[in-house]
């Protein structure tokens, strides 16, 4: 998950765009929107920054063809902020007009544990690339997503240790009426969390993305919360697939969704690392299964802990 770079984006393989002389560069470079380039700062402890290997891109490539681009890691990504890349790809948006599909911080937990790294404004990026279709944001730290409004972006993924409430509000206020596939990790306060199933109200009332088909509230301490909000959300009677995976799932939050509205129209529903008994899972597969559901229990590496009575729990990514 965050311990690979990403194999794949917009539906393209990855390509790490190569290091200058004098290590070779073996082979010719693959047509310019036939991967997705990922440009990250190279050479011995990042002696070249990731501005320098991204206008050495700008100068290589036919980037009228490129669709698009993956931000892996750049200078002290811990320390400071995206807004170096955000600047960057806006500076050179005139000659990137078919780029439909950006990924900011393909950085693994080797390269910067992923509450770690610092992003920022995300506003001007989607005001930049307007008809930019996935936007793909990993960590959290320093993460601005005031409201904004997009006609043509219909996929948006937040990976987060924590995510702020201001992010999850900013996200859930704006104006996305393409938006098809939404994806939040919202994480665990030890990480900066503090969102409350209030603040995705107008996301699940089903008014404000009209167009959703896959919403993904996952990694959340709170997921049993989220679960019971989803239960009575209208917007779920109109999606394909949910996920709600890598949280911190217990018998409680599966009985929610339960007892909540029917989910046999539903695809997928991913709940895999979860802290559900076995008498849950049987109740889970006996209800969704026969009716088409493609469902995943699988409890992953959900581990906890416990001192005497008190039980600790844990979301599949934090720091």
């Amino acid at each position: 998950m965050i311990g690979d770079h990403l194999e794949e984006f917009g539906g393209l393989p990855a390509f790490d765009f190569p290091e200058p002389e004098p290590k070779p560069v073996t082979g010719a470079l693959p047509a310019a929107a036939a991967v997705a380039w990922r440009i990250s700062e190279t050479g011995w402890e990042g002696d070249r920054t990731w501005e320098e290997t991204f206008t050495r891109f700008l100068d290589s490539v036919d980037t009228a063809a490129v669709t698009a681009l993956i931000a892996g890691n750049w200078p002290d990504s811990y320390d400071s902020t995206a807004d170096v890349v955000i600047e960057s790809l806006i500076a050179a948006r005139k000659r990137l007009p078919r780029l439909r599909a950006v990924f900011l911080g393909d950085i693994t937990f080797e390269e910067c544990e992923i509450s770690w790294i610092k992003q920022g404004h995300i506003a001007p990026l989607l005001a930049a690339f307007p008809d930019l279709a996935e936007l793909g944001v990993r960590g959290s730290s320093g993460l601005v997503f005031d409201s904004v409004r997009h006609e043509n972006l219909r996929k948006l993924t937040v990976e987060a240790g924590g995510l702020p409430a201001t992010v999850v509000r900013g996200i859930a206020a704006s104006e996305l009426p393409a938006l098809t596939h939404l994806e939040l990790w919202l994480g665990t306060a030890d990480y900066g969390a503090d969102a409350e199933p209030a603040d995705l109200a107008p996301v699940l009332g089903g008014e404000q993305f009209p167009a959703l088909r896959h919403l993904g509230l996952r990694n959340s301490e709170i997921q049993d919360r989220i679960c019971a909000a989803v239960g009575a959300a209208p917007v779920v009677a109109r999606l394909e697939s949910l996920d709600l995976s890598l949280g911190v799932l217990t018998d409680e939050g599966a009985a929610a969704l339960l007892t909540g509205q029917p989910l046999t129209h539903l695809r997928n529903l991913d709940l895999h690392h979860n802290y559900l008994s076995e008498e849950m899972g049987a109740r889970l597969r006996a209800v969704l299964e026969p009716a088409g559901v493609q469902l995943n229990l699988d409890p992953d590496d959900a581990e906890e802990d416990s001192d005497g009575d008190e039980i600790w729990r844990y979301v599949s990514v934090g720091e």
